[in-house]
């Protein structure tokens, strides 16, 4: 199992980006995948998670993120809008494993590396 994310970076309050992760090594279109969060000096943060078409947010991110996956790329992606400061993490993509109900860490089997984004004028 491979979970490798790209597309963070640098920008300014109020901008957008697109996270992706790109899964090898599962069949894809038969997990959960959730996106998560480090901020510096804290722990991890759930932000987002899909199974099929029904997706669940974080408060603090519900109405500016959007979760989605193209199960045909075996991708999962994150469009980030009105970024604020408080948004620079690195954003991790992770697996879910199957049975589990809640989205807390110990119910993601695999994790990527992460990408970093910076929210900064």
């Amino acid at each position: 199992v491979q979970l490798v994310e790209s597309g963070g970076g640098l920008v300014q309050p109020g901008g957008s980006l697109r996270l992706s992760c790109a899964a090898s090594g599962f069949t894809f279109s038969s997990y959960a995948m959730g996106w998560f969060r480090r901020v510096p000096g804290k722990g991890i943060e759930w932000m987002s998670g899909i199974l099929n078409v029904n997706t669940n947010y974080a408060d603090s991110v519900k109405g500016r993120f959007t979760i989605s996956r193209d199960n045909a790329k075996n991708t999962l992606y994150l469009q980030m809008n009105s970024l604020k400061s408080e948004d620079t993490a690195v954003y991790y993509c992770a697996r879910k494993k199957p049975g589990t109900y809640s989205w807390s860490q110990s119910n993601m089997d695999y994790w990527g590396k992460g990408t970093l984004v910076t929210v900064s004028s």
